[in-house]
C-alpha cells in the first residue's frame, strides 16, 4: 500500500472511531446518560415534528422492523417516545418523540452543530470548499459501492 492510502485508511477509521467516542461521551456527561448513541441515532431518525410509521424508520436507518421494535420499546420504557395505532389501520404502528424525545433531538442536534462549527473554524472558504467536495466523493462512493441507501441530498 502507498503512504496515502495508508494514511487515508488510518484518518478514516480514526475519525469515525474518534466522533462515535465523542458522541458516546457527550451523552454520558449531559442530561440524557441513559441513551447510547444508537438510541439517540434512532430519535434523530423519528424527528421532531410528524408522527412517524416504523417502516419508515427503519428504512431510514436501514435496519429491520423488527430490530426497531426493540429500540423503540426500549425507548418507551425511558420515555423518550410514544407508539401508536391509527384508527383507519390497527395494523400500522406510528412512532413519534415525547417533549423529553424532542429535547434529546434538540440537544444532540446543536452538538452536532457545534462539533461542525468546531471543526470548520479557521478554514479559509476555499478550504471549506475542499472538504465538502472531498466529503461528498466519499459518502457517494461508500453509497455506491455498498449499495447504501441516499437518505436525500446534502444541502
Amino acid at each position: 500500500m502507498s503512504k496515502s492510502v495508508n494514511v487515508l485508511n488510518e484518518l478514516l477509521v480514526d475519525l469515525f472511531n474518534d466522533i462515535l467516542q465523542i458522541e458516546q461521551n457527550a451523552l454520558q456527561s449531559g442530561t440524557f446518560r441513559d441513551i447510547s448513541v444508537t438510541e439517540i441515532h434512532t430519535i434523530e431518525a423519528i424527528g421532531m415534528y410528524e408522527a412517524r410509521t416504523m417502516s419508515e424508520v427503519a428504512a431510514d436507518l436501514n435496519i429491520t422492523v423488527g430490530t426497531l421494535t426493540t429500540a423503540i420499546s426500549k425507548l418507551i420504557n425511558k420515555g423518550y417516545v410514544e407508539r401508536k395505532r391509527i384508527k383507519e389501520d390497527r395494523r400500522v404502528v406510528q412512532i413519534q418523540l415525547t417533549k423529553k424525545g424532542k429535547l434529546a433531538y434538540r440537544v444532540h442536534e446543536k452538538f452536532h452543530a457545534d462539533m461542525i462549527k468546531d471543526t470548520i473554524e479557521g478554514l479559509t472558504e476555499d478550504e471549506e470548499q475542499v472538504l465538502i467536495a472531498s466529503l461528498e466523493k466519499l459518502n457517494t462512493f461508500f453509497k455506491e459501492k455498498y449499495k447504501l441507501r441516499d437518505k436525500g441530498e446534502i444541502k
